[in-house]
Protein backbone atom coordinates (compact mmCIF):
# COMPACT_ATOMS: atom_id res chain seq x y z
CA UNK A 1 0.00 0.00 0.00
CA UNK A 2 2.84 2.37 0.82
CA UNK A 3 4.46 1.68 -2.53
CA UNK A 4 1.16 2.26 -4.29
CA UNK A 5 0.65 5.58 -2.50
CA UNK A 6 4.17 6.67 -3.40
CA UNK A 7 3.55 5.82 -7.04
CA UNK A 8 0.30 7.80 -7.08
CA UNK A 9 1.98 10.82 -5.51
CA UNK A 10 4.84 10.63 -8.00
CA UNK A 11 2.41 10.50 -10.91
CA UNK A 12 0.49 13.44 -9.50
CA UNK A 13 3.72 15.41 -9.34
CA UNK A 14 4.32 14.71 -13.00
CA UNK A 15 0.84 15.71 -14.06
CA UNK A 16 0.56 18.90 -12.00
CA UNK A 17 3.63 21.04 -12.47
CA UNK A 18 2.41 23.91 -10.28
CA UNK A 19 0.58 22.34 -7.32
CA UNK A 20 1.10 25.44 -5.20
CA UNK A 21 -0.61 27.57 -7.83
CA UNK A 22 -3.48 25.12 -8.16
CA UNK A 23 -3.91 25.00 -4.40
CA UNK A 24 -3.74 28.77 -4.06
CA UNK A 25 -6.39 29.29 -6.70
CA UNK A 26 -9.94 28.61 -5.63
CA UNK A 27 -10.52 25.96 -8.27
CA UNK A 28 -14.27 25.92 -7.73
CA UNK A 29 -14.61 29.70 -7.98
CA UNK A 30 -15.40 31.66 -11.11
CA UNK A 31 -13.21 34.57 -12.14
CA UNK A 32 -15.31 37.74 -11.90
CA UNK A 33 -14.93 41.43 -12.68
CA UNK A 34 -14.44 44.07 -10.02
CA UNK A 35 -14.52 47.36 -11.90
CA UNK A 36 -11.29 47.56 -13.91
CA UNK A 37 -9.88 44.39 -12.38
CA UNK A 38 -10.41 40.66 -12.66
CA UNK A 39 -11.20 39.12 -9.27
CA UNK A 40 -11.02 35.70 -7.66
CA UNK A 41 -13.03 35.26 -4.47
CA UNK A 42 -13.20 39.03 -4.09
CA UNK A 43 -9.44 39.57 -4.46
CA UNK A 44 -7.75 41.14 -7.47
CA UNK A 45 -6.55 38.54 -9.96
CA UNK A 46 -3.86 39.02 -12.60
CA UNK A 47 -2.76 36.33 -15.03
CA UNK A 48 -0.07 35.47 -17.54
CA UNK A 49 -1.23 33.28 -20.37
CA UNK A 50 -0.51 31.86 -23.78
CA UNK A 51 -2.43 30.92 -26.89
CA UNK A 52 -2.55 27.18 -27.54
CA UNK A 53 -5.17 27.42 -30.25
CA UNK A 54 -4.46 24.06 -31.90
CA UNK A 55 -5.00 21.75 -28.93
CA UNK A 56 -8.36 20.75 -30.37
CA UNK A 57 -6.45 19.04 -33.20
CA UNK A 58 -4.32 16.81 -30.94
CA UNK A 59 -5.17 13.32 -32.16
CA UNK A 60 -5.91 11.45 -35.34
CA UNK A 61 -9.32 13.04 -35.79
CA UNK A 62 -10.77 9.63 -36.61
CA UNK A 63 -11.14 6.20 -35.05
CA UNK A 64 -12.05 5.41 -31.46
CA UNK A 65 -12.93 8.56 -29.53
CA UNK A 66 -10.96 7.89 -26.36
CA UNK A 67 -7.85 6.26 -27.79
CA UNK A 68 -7.43 7.55 -31.35
CA UNK A 69 -9.58 10.57 -32.19
CA UNK A 70 -7.96 12.53 -29.36
CA UNK A 71 -4.38 12.21 -28.12
CA UNK A 72 -4.73 12.44 -24.35
CA UNK A 73 -1.01 12.00 -23.69
CA UNK A 74 -0.17 14.86 -26.03
CA UNK A 75 -2.80 17.12 -24.44
CA UNK A 76 -1.54 16.30 -20.93
CA UNK A 77 2.08 16.80 -21.92
CA UNK A 78 1.40 20.24 -23.39
CA UNK A 79 -0.53 21.44 -20.36
CA UNK A 80 2.27 20.16 -18.12
CA UNK A 81 4.80 22.00 -20.28
CA UNK A 82 2.83 25.25 -20.11
CA UNK A 83 2.24 24.95 -16.37
CA UNK A 84 5.95 24.42 -15.73
CA UNK A 85 6.68 27.61 -17.65
CA UNK A 86 4.20 29.64 -15.62
CA UNK A 87 1.21 29.77 -17.98
CA UNK A 88 -1.91 30.43 -15.89
CA UNK A 89 -4.44 30.68 -18.72
CA UNK A 90 -4.62 29.17 -22.21
CA UNK A 91 -6.65 30.81 -24.96
CA UNK A 92 -7.95 28.03 -27.21
CA UNK A 93 -10.08 27.62 -30.33
CA UNK A 94 -13.47 25.96 -29.93
CA UNK A 95 -14.45 26.19 -33.58
CA UNK A 96 -13.90 24.38 -36.87
CA UNK A 97 -16.18 23.59 -39.77
CA UNK A 98 -13.72 21.27 -41.48
CA UNK A 99 -14.03 17.50 -41.76
CA UNK A 100 -10.86 16.95 -39.74
CA UNK A 101 -11.49 17.73 -36.06
CA UNK A 102 -14.56 19.76 -36.97
CA UNK A 103 -16.95 20.89 -34.25
CA UNK A 104 -19.74 21.63 -36.76
CA UNK A 105 -18.93 20.51 -40.30
CA UNK A 106 -22.54 20.94 -41.46
CA UNK A 107 -25.06 23.39 -40.07
CA UNK A 108 -26.61 22.13 -36.86
CA UNK A 109 -24.68 18.83 -36.88
CA UNK A 110 -22.36 18.83 -33.89
CA UNK A 111 -19.49 16.36 -33.79
CA UNK A 112 -19.73 14.35 -30.57
CA UNK A 113 -16.17 13.07 -30.93
CA UNK A 114 -14.75 16.58 -31.25
CA UNK A 115 -16.70 17.84 -28.27
CA UNK A 116 -15.51 14.79 -26.31
CA UNK A 117 -11.96 15.90 -27.09
CA UNK A 118 -12.88 19.37 -25.86
CA UNK A 119 -14.20 17.75 -22.68
CA UNK A 120 -10.78 16.21 -22.12
CA UNK A 121 -8.96 19.48 -22.78
CA UNK A 122 -11.01 21.08 -20.01
CA UNK A 123 -10.30 18.21 -17.61
CA UNK A 124 -6.58 18.22 -18.38
CA UNK A 125 -6.40 22.00 -17.91
CA UNK A 126 -7.98 21.59 -14.48
CA UNK A 127 -5.57 18.79 -13.55
CA UNK A 128 -2.63 21.04 -14.39
CA UNK A 129 -3.94 24.15 -12.64
CA UNK A 130 -4.75 26.19 -15.76
CA UNK A 131 -7.88 28.04 -16.77
CA UNK A 132 -9.14 28.42 -20.33
CA UNK A 133 -10.50 31.14 -22.60
CA UNK A 134 -12.28 29.32 -25.45
CA UNK A 135 -13.24 31.28 -28.57
CA UNK A 136 -16.60 30.49 -30.21
CA UNK A 137 -15.90 31.39 -33.86
CA UNK A 138 -13.36 32.87 -36.29
CA UNK A 139 -13.69 35.97 -38.45
CA UNK A 140 -10.85 34.69 -40.64
CA UNK A 141 -10.97 31.76 -43.04
CA UNK A 142 -8.91 29.38 -40.88
CA UNK A 143 -10.97 26.28 -40.01
CA UNK A 144 -13.89 27.60 -42.05
CA UNK A 145 -14.80 30.57 -39.90
CA UNK A 146 -17.84 32.69 -40.65
CA UNK A 147 -17.29 32.16 -44.38
CA UNK A 148 -18.74 28.69 -43.85
CA UNK A 149 -21.81 30.03 -42.07
CA UNK A 150 -22.35 32.47 -44.93
CA UNK A 151 -22.07 29.63 -47.43
CA UNK A 152 -24.72 27.69 -45.52
CA UNK A 153 -27.01 30.67 -46.19
CA UNK A 154 -26.11 30.85 -49.88
CA UNK A 155 -23.85 33.91 -49.51
CA UNK A 156 -20.25 34.59 -50.42
CA UNK A 157 -17.48 34.90 -47.90
CA UNK A 158 -14.02 36.36 -48.18
CA UNK A 159 -12.88 39.74 -47.01
CA UNK A 160 -14.70 42.18 -46.99
CA UNK A 161 -17.85 40.34 -48.22
CA UNK A 162 -17.97 38.36 -44.97
CA UNK A 163 -19.14 41.53 -43.21
CA UNK A 164 -22.64 40.36 -44.22
CA UNK A 165 -22.42 37.87 -41.36
CA UNK A 166 -22.98 40.69 -38.85
CA UNK A 167 -25.94 42.26 -40.68
CA UNK A 168 -29.25 40.66 -39.74
CA UNK A 169 -30.95 42.16 -42.80
CA UNK A 170 -28.50 40.43 -45.12
CA UNK A 171 -28.00 37.18 -43.23
CA UNK A 172 -30.62 36.41 -40.57
CA UNK A 173 -29.67 32.74 -40.82
CA UNK A 174 -26.12 33.59 -39.75
CA UNK A 175 -27.50 34.90 -36.45
CA UNK A 176 -29.51 31.72 -35.95
CA UNK A 177 -26.70 29.30 -36.77
CA UNK A 178 -24.22 31.15 -34.54
CA UNK A 179 -26.66 31.17 -31.62
CA UNK A 180 -27.43 27.48 -32.08
CA UNK A 181 -23.76 26.52 -31.94
CA UNK A 182 -23.09 28.73 -28.91
CA UNK A 183 -26.13 27.32 -27.12
CA UNK A 184 -24.97 23.78 -27.83
CA UNK A 185 -21.51 24.48 -26.41
CA UNK A 186 -22.72 26.31 -23.29
CA UNK A 187 -25.25 23.60 -22.48
CA UNK A 188 -22.92 20.70 -23.23
CA UNK A 189 -22.29 18.33 -20.33
CA UNK A 190 -18.66 17.24 -20.03
CA UNK A 191 -18.79 13.45 -20.25
CA UNK A 192 -15.86 13.09 -17.83
CA UNK A 193 -17.01 15.42 -15.05
CA UNK A 194 -20.77 15.63 -15.60
CA UNK A 195 -20.46 19.44 -15.43
CA UNK A 196 -21.99 21.65 -18.11
CA UNK A 197 -19.60 24.04 -19.80
CA UNK A 198 -21.65 26.98 -18.54
CA UNK A 199 -21.06 25.74 -14.98
CA UNK A 200 -17.32 25.00 -15.30
CA UNK A 201 -15.06 27.32 -13.23
CA UNK A 202 -11.95 26.16 -15.10
CA UNK A 203 -13.22 28.27 -17.99
CA UNK A 204 -12.12 31.81 -17.15
CA UNK A 205 -14.12 33.48 -19.92
CA UNK A 206 -15.55 33.08 -23.40
CA UNK A 207 -14.79 35.19 -26.46
CA UNK A 208 -17.52 35.77 -29.03
CA UNK A 209 -15.14 35.61 -31.99
CA UNK A 210 -11.51 35.79 -32.94
CA UNK A 211 -10.89 39.31 -34.28
CA UNK A 212 -14.35 40.36 -35.54
CA UNK A 213 -14.68 43.45 -37.72
CA UNK A 214 -17.26 45.09 -39.97
CA UNK A 215 -14.89 46.57 -42.49
CA UNK A 216 -15.21 48.11 -45.92
CA UNK A 217 -18.97 48.70 -45.87
CA UNK A 218 -18.88 52.48 -45.46
CA UNK A 219 -16.49 55.14 -44.20
CA UNK A 220 -18.82 55.88 -41.29
CA UNK A 221 -19.09 52.22 -40.27
CA UNK A 222 -15.33 51.83 -40.37
CA UNK A 223 -15.03 54.53 -37.72
CA UNK A 224 -18.24 54.11 -35.72
CA UNK A 225 -18.67 50.33 -35.67
CA UNK A 226 -22.46 50.61 -35.38
CA UNK A 227 -23.32 47.27 -36.99
CA UNK A 228 -20.68 45.26 -35.14
CA UNK A 229 -21.71 46.83 -31.84
CA UNK A 230 -25.32 45.76 -32.47
CA UNK A 231 -24.13 42.20 -33.18
CA UNK A 232 -21.97 42.14 -30.03
CA UNK A 233 -24.89 43.42 -27.95
CA UNK A 234 -27.27 40.77 -29.31
CA UNK A 235 -24.86 37.87 -29.04
CA UNK A 236 -23.55 39.03 -25.69
CA UNK A 237 -27.08 39.19 -24.30
CA UNK A 238 -27.75 35.71 -25.71
CA UNK A 239 -24.64 34.22 -24.06
CA UNK A 240 -25.43 35.86 -20.74
CA UNK A 241 -29.02 34.61 -20.84
CA UNK A 242 -27.68 31.05 -20.86
CA UNK A 243 -24.49 31.50 -18.88
CA UNK A 244 -24.39 34.28 -16.27
CA UNK A 245 -21.41 32.64 -14.55
CA UNK A 246 -18.63 33.43 -16.98
CA UNK A 247 -16.95 36.57 -18.17
CA UNK A 248 -17.31 37.43 -21.84
CA UNK A 249 -15.00 39.19 -24.29
CA UNK A 250 -15.50 40.30 -27.88
CA UNK A 251 -12.07 39.22 -29.17
CA UNK A 252 -11.20 42.65 -30.61
CA UNK A 253 -7.78 43.35 -32.22
CA UNK A 254 -7.49 46.97 -31.13
CA UNK A 255 -6.84 48.44 -34.58
CA UNK A 256 -7.58 52.09 -35.24
CA UNK A 257 -6.03 55.21 -36.68
CA UNK A 258 -6.27 56.85 -33.26
CA UNK A 259 -3.78 54.26 -31.99
CA UNK A 260 -1.48 54.36 -35.00
CA UNK A 261 -1.96 50.60 -35.33
CA UNK A 262 -3.75 49.33 -38.40
CA UNK A 263 -6.66 51.35 -39.70
CA UNK A 264 -10.30 51.91 -38.84
CA UNK A 265 -11.90 48.52 -39.43
CA UNK A 266 -15.45 48.83 -38.17
CA UNK A 267 -14.44 47.56 -34.73
CA UNK A 268 -13.50 50.61 -32.64
CA UNK A 269 -11.86 49.59 -29.38
CA UNK A 270 -13.90 51.75 -27.02
CA UNK A 271 -17.37 51.68 -28.59
CA UNK A 272 -17.55 47.94 -29.22
CA UNK A 273 -16.24 46.97 -25.81
CA UNK A 274 -18.49 49.40 -23.96
CA UNK A 275 -21.26 46.88 -24.63
CA UNK A 276 -22.91 46.10 -21.29
CA UNK A 277 -22.55 42.39 -22.05
CA UNK A 278 -18.77 42.52 -22.51
CA UNK A 279 -16.74 42.18 -19.32
CA UNK A 280 -13.21 42.99 -20.49
CA UNK A 281 -11.42 44.57 -23.42
CA UNK A 282 -8.83 42.93 -25.65
CA UNK A 283 -6.21 43.83 -28.23
CA UNK A 284 -3.67 41.91 -30.33
CA UNK A 285 -0.42 43.81 -30.97
CA UNK A 286 1.90 42.56 -33.73
CA UNK A 287 4.26 45.56 -33.94
CA UNK A 288 6.88 44.09 -36.28
CA UNK A 289 4.42 43.22 -39.05
CA UNK A 290 5.02 45.26 -42.21
CA UNK A 291 1.62 46.96 -41.94
CA UNK A 292 2.40 48.06 -38.35
CA UNK A 293 6.17 48.72 -38.35
CA UNK A 294 6.36 49.99 -34.76
CA UNK A 295 9.46 50.49 -32.66
CA UNK A 296 9.70 49.16 -29.11
CA UNK A 297 8.84 52.58 -27.70
CA UNK A 298 5.89 52.99 -30.06
CA UNK A 299 4.64 49.54 -29.05
CA UNK A 300 4.87 50.43 -25.38
CA UNK A 301 2.94 53.64 -26.03
CA UNK A 302 0.30 51.59 -27.88
CA UNK A 303 -0.13 49.21 -24.96
CA UNK A 304 -0.40 52.14 -22.56
CA UNK A 305 -3.03 53.79 -24.77
CA UNK A 306 -5.17 50.64 -24.83
CA UNK A 307 -4.88 50.27 -21.07
CA UNK A 308 -5.76 53.90 -20.49
CA UNK A 309 -8.85 53.64 -22.67
CA UNK A 310 -9.81 50.27 -21.18
CA UNK A 311 -9.62 51.49 -17.59
CA UNK A 312 -10.75 55.09 -18.02
CA UNK A 313 -13.03 55.21 -21.09
CA UNK A 314 -14.50 51.71 -21.00
CA UNK A 315 -14.05 50.99 -17.29
CA UNK A 316 -13.09 47.33 -17.68
CA UNK A 317 -10.02 45.06 -17.34
CA UNK A 318 -7.66 44.75 -20.29
CA UNK A 319 -6.59 41.41 -21.80
CA UNK A 320 -3.68 41.46 -24.23
CA UNK A 321 -5.09 38.36 -25.89
CA UNK A 322 -2.41 37.88 -28.56
CA UNK A 323 0.97 39.41 -29.27
CA UNK A 324 4.37 38.56 -30.65
CA UNK A 325 7.28 39.85 -32.74
CA UNK A 326 9.63 38.34 -35.30
CA UNK A 327 13.03 39.03 -36.88
CA UNK A 328 14.07 40.94 -33.75
CA UNK A 329 15.47 40.06 -30.32
CA UNK A 330 12.24 38.54 -29.03
CA UNK A 331 13.36 38.30 -25.41
CA UNK A 332 14.25 42.00 -25.41
CA UNK A 333 10.94 43.03 -26.98
CA UNK A 334 8.94 40.82 -24.60
CA UNK A 335 10.76 42.25 -21.59
CA UNK A 336 9.94 45.81 -22.67
CA UNK A 337 6.33 45.06 -23.63
CA UNK A 338 5.57 43.17 -20.41
CA UNK A 339 7.19 45.95 -18.38
CA UNK A 340 4.99 48.63 -19.96
CA UNK A 341 1.94 46.38 -19.65
CA UNK A 342 2.50 45.73 -15.94
CA UNK A 343 3.39 49.30 -15.05
CA UNK A 344 0.18 50.53 -16.71
CA UNK A 345 -1.91 48.04 -14.72
CA UNK A 346 -2.44 45.32 -17.33
CA UNK A 347 -4.82 42.63 -16.13
CA UNK A 348 -4.10 39.56 -18.26
CA UNK A 349 -1.88 38.57 -21.15
CA UNK A 350 -1.50 35.71 -23.65
CA UNK A 351 1.38 35.52 -26.11
CA UNK A 352 0.92 33.95 -29.55
CA UNK A 353 1.62 31.01 -29.35
CA UNK A 354 3.02 28.14 -27.27
CA UNK A 355 3.49 25.31 -29.74
CA UNK A 356 4.13 21.75 -28.64
CA UNK A 357 6.10 20.91 -31.80
CA UNK A 358 8.26 22.89 -34.21
CA UNK A 359 5.49 24.00 -36.55
CA UNK A 360 5.65 27.79 -36.86
CA UNK A 361 9.03 29.37 -37.48
CA UNK A 362 7.66 32.90 -37.35
CA UNK A 363 5.57 33.21 -34.18
CA UNK A 364 5.75 29.76 -32.61
CA UNK A 365 7.32 29.56 -29.16
CA UNK A 366 8.69 26.18 -28.09
CA UNK A 367 9.77 24.79 -24.75
CA UNK A 368 13.21 26.09 -23.85
CA UNK A 369 12.97 29.26 -25.95
CA UNK A 370 14.89 32.16 -24.33
CA UNK A 371 11.83 34.42 -24.31
CA UNK A 372 10.11 32.00 -21.94
CA UNK A 373 12.50 33.10 -19.18
CA UNK A 374 11.10 36.61 -19.69
CA UNK A 375 7.58 35.18 -19.62
CA UNK A 376 8.21 33.29 -16.37
CA UNK A 377 9.38 36.48 -14.72
CA UNK A 378 6.23 38.21 -15.97
CA UNK A 379 4.12 35.34 -14.65
CA UNK A 380 5.79 35.60 -11.23
CA UNK A 381 5.07 39.31 -11.04
CA UNK A 382 1.44 38.84 -12.08
CA UNK A 383 1.05 36.09 -9.48
CA UNK A 384 2.60 38.34 -6.85
CA UNK A 385 0.07 41.05 -7.65
CA UNK A 386 -2.62 38.43 -7.06
CA UNK A 387 -1.00 37.28 -3.83
CA UNK A 388 -0.19 33.89 -5.37
CA UNK A 389 3.08 31.93 -5.44
CA UNK A 390 5.31 32.15 -8.49
CA UNK A 391 6.36 29.62 -11.07
CA UNK A 392 8.42 26.51 -10.72
CA UNK A 393 11.74 26.37 -12.62
CA UNK A 394 11.50 25.75 -16.33
CA UNK A 395 12.08 22.16 -17.41
CA UNK A 396 15.20 21.24 -19.32
CA UNK A 397 14.86 22.43 -22.93
CA UNK A 398 13.92 19.73 -25.37
CA UNK A 399 14.02 19.50 -29.14
CA UNK A 400 10.73 17.99 -30.26
CA UNK A 401 11.40 16.03 -33.40
CA UNK A 402 8.11 14.26 -33.94
CA UNK A 403 6.53 15.72 -37.08
CA UNK A 404 3.29 17.65 -36.55
CA UNK A 405 0.02 15.85 -37.00
CA UNK A 406 -1.17 16.57 -40.54
CA UNK A 407 -3.97 19.08 -40.49
CA UNK A 408 -5.48 22.12 -42.11
CA UNK A 409 -3.63 25.31 -42.77
CA UNK A 410 -4.23 28.42 -40.71
CA UNK A 411 -3.86 31.58 -42.82
CA UNK A 412 -4.88 34.65 -40.84
CA UNK A 413 -4.28 38.39 -40.82
CA UNK A 414 -1.83 39.23 -39.36
CA UNK A 415 -0.29 35.96 -40.61
CA UNK A 416 0.31 33.38 -37.93
CA UNK A 417 1.82 30.36 -39.62
CA UNK A 418 4.23 29.91 -42.53
CA UNK A 419 2.27 27.11 -44.20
Amino acid sequence: MALLLAAVLALTGLLVARPTQAAADSADSFITRCGIRFCLDGEEYFFAGANAYDMFTFGAGSGDTETQYMDKARIDAHFARMAADGVDVARVWMFSHESWHGFEEREGEFNEQQYAACDYIIESAKAHGLRLIPVFENYWEAYGGIDTRLRWEGLSGGHPARAAFFDKNRCPGCFTSYKNSVSYALNRTNHYSGVKYKDEPAILAWELMNEPRYEGQSAAENVDGTTLRAWVDEMGAFVKSIDPNHLLGAGIEGHGTKYGFGGDSGNPFVHIQKSPYIDFTSAHPYPTEHWADLSIEETKDLVRAWLRDSHEAVGKPFFMGEFNVHNVDRALWWREIYSAFEEAGGNGSAFWWYQDRNIDGKFGVSEGAPELAVFRAHSDRMAEKSGLPGTTPSPTPTDPTTPPTPGPTDPTTPPRLPW
